[in-house]
C-alpha cells in the first residue's frame, strides 16, 4: 500500500461534503435520492455540495433518463476525489497522533 501524503482539504473538509465522498468511496456509483436520504438533506442541499465537488472534480454524475418518469442523477467518486478524501483522513489522523 502506498503512502499517503496528508493534506487538508477545505472542500472535502465540509462535514456533509465529507460525509458524501466516504459514502461515494466504497466504491461504483451511488443514486442521488440514496445520498439525499443518507445525509438527510433536501435535493437543494445535496445538488449544492455536489456542484462544489464536481467543480473540484472529486466526483461526475451520470444521468440517466427513465423511460417514463424522471431522469436519476448517478454519482461517484473520481480518482482525485479518492486521493483528495484519503490525503484529508492522514490530515485528521495527524492531529491525533503525538509525534
Amino acid at each position: 500500500m502506498t503512502s499517503v501524503e496528508p493534506v487538508f482539504d477545505a472542500v472535502v473538509h465540509a462535514p456533509q461534503r465529507l460525509q458524501i465522498c466516504a459514502m461515494l468511496s466504497r466504491g461504483g456509483e451511488v443514486e442521488f435520492a440514496v445520498l439525499r436520504d443518507g445525509l438527510d438533506v433536501s435535493d437543494a442541499t445535496l445538488s449544492k455540495h455536489l456542484k462544489t465537488l464536481t467543480e473540484a472534480e472529486y466526483v461526475v454524475l451520470r444521468r440517466v433518463q427513465r423511460a417514463r418518469g424522471q431522469a436519476r442523477t448517478w454519482v461517484s467518486l473520481t480518482d482525485a476525489g479518492s486521493r483528495a478524501l484519503r490525503g484529508h483522513f492522514a490530515f485528521l489522523q495527524g492531529l491525533l497522533a503525538p509525534e
